[in-house]
Formats: C-alpha cells, sequence, structure tokens
C-alpha cells in the first residue's frame, strides 16, 4: 500500500457522536498488539500474528502514517480505520491506470456489534471526500466474512466482482459516484 497522495496529514480528530478517529499515539501500542495478535480479528486475514514478534516489531513510538486513523472510544483505543491506495497489481479495480483508495478496518472483539465500525468508517469516508473529491474508495473483504459484507452495503459500497484469493471468495466492492468501468 502507497499513501494517499496530496492529503494533509494529519488532520484534526474527527469526532463523531461517540467516537474519535485521531493519528496513533504511543499510548496505543498495546492496543494494537492485540488488534495484531487476536484470532477473532484474524479469521479472515490470514490468522494472527505471534505476539511475541509483534511485542519487537510494533514500535513504542508510533510512526505518522497518513491514511491511518485511530478509533478512540472514551480515551482508548478500541480499533482502526485506514485509507491506504490500492496496489495496481492486486484483483479488483474500477480504474486499472490508477491504484484507488482502500478501506480496511479492524476491531477489538470487545467492540463487536455496537456499530462503532460502521460510525467509524463512514466518518473516514466523509473526511477522505472532503479531502479527495470525487475519488472512489474501494474496499476487498472475504464472502465468508458477514460482519463486514453487512458493514460495506451499510457503508453504500457496491459490489464490482467476486474473485478467488488467498483460497477463498473475495468481494470487491466500491464506494463513491464514479460508475465503474468494465
Amino acid at each position: 500500500m502507497t499513501e494517499l497522495g496530496p492529503v494533509a496529514w494529519p488532520p484534526a480528530p474527527i469526532r463523531t457522536e461517540r467516537l474519535v478517529l485521531r493519528e496513533p499515539e504511543a499510548r496505543d501500542r498495546a492496543a494494537f498488539i492485540e488488534l495484531l495478535a487476536s484470532p477473532e480479528v484474524h479469521t479472515y486475514l490470514g490468522g494472527p500474528r505471534p505476539r511475541d514478534e509483534l511485542e519487537r516489531a510494533v514500535p513504542e513510538i508510533s510512526g505518522r502514517r497518513p491514511g491511518l486513523f485511530v478509533i478512540d472510544l472514551d480515551g482508548a483505543m478500541i480499533g482502526m480505520v485506514r485509507l491506504d491506495r490500492h496496489d495496481a497489481e492486486s484483483p479488483g479495480h474500477v480504474r486499472p491506470d490508477v491504484g484507488e483508495a482502500e478501506l480496511g478496518y479492524l476491531l477489538l472483539p470487545e467492540a463487536w456489534g455496537r456499530g462503532y465500525g460502521s460510525e467509524a468508517c463512514a466518518a473516514a469516508l466523509g473526511w477522505f471526500a472532503d479531502a479527495l473529491p470525487g475519488e472512489p474508495v474501494v474496499l476487498r473483504t472475504q464472502t465468508a466474512n458477514e460482519r463486514s459484507m453487512r458493514l460495506a452495503a451499510k457503508l453504500g459500497f457496491t459490489e464490482v466482482e467476486r474473485f478467488e484469493a488467498y483460497g477463498a471468495e473475495q468481494w470487491f466492492g466500491v464506494w463513491s459516484c464514479v460508475t465503474p468501468s468494465g
């Protein structure tokens, strides 16, 4: 994944009814490790990474990563939302000549089922639409990931195609007023 492009970063924190989307801070390290080591979170993402490997690899002080937002609930990280450039070589594209922005999200299991994912992703998409008007955003998920499929529909992503990758059927959708080219 590559950076979004000509976007000022970090933006001011984005506030929703219940959440704050903000740049990562040093205090988020333990939550990032938990997110990346969680078997539940990584059921459809190739499995969790070993906690001891993460303890060594995750820096004490987070580096600035344009497009990466921490989902903060009452001062604690409960997940993350990212908008990165979709790799042009990866399956699924709306415009074959350009790597579109791709939405990704992870939430800690204790935050599931409360609407935080849709609230945070909708806020990030709203920010993106203001920062880069007219740019489509894509999303890929396994069709077996029912929660992610429901979230994609709720956010207004439209299916473009399905394909096989990583040993499973993948769903590819787009969010924008741009009509997919075929």
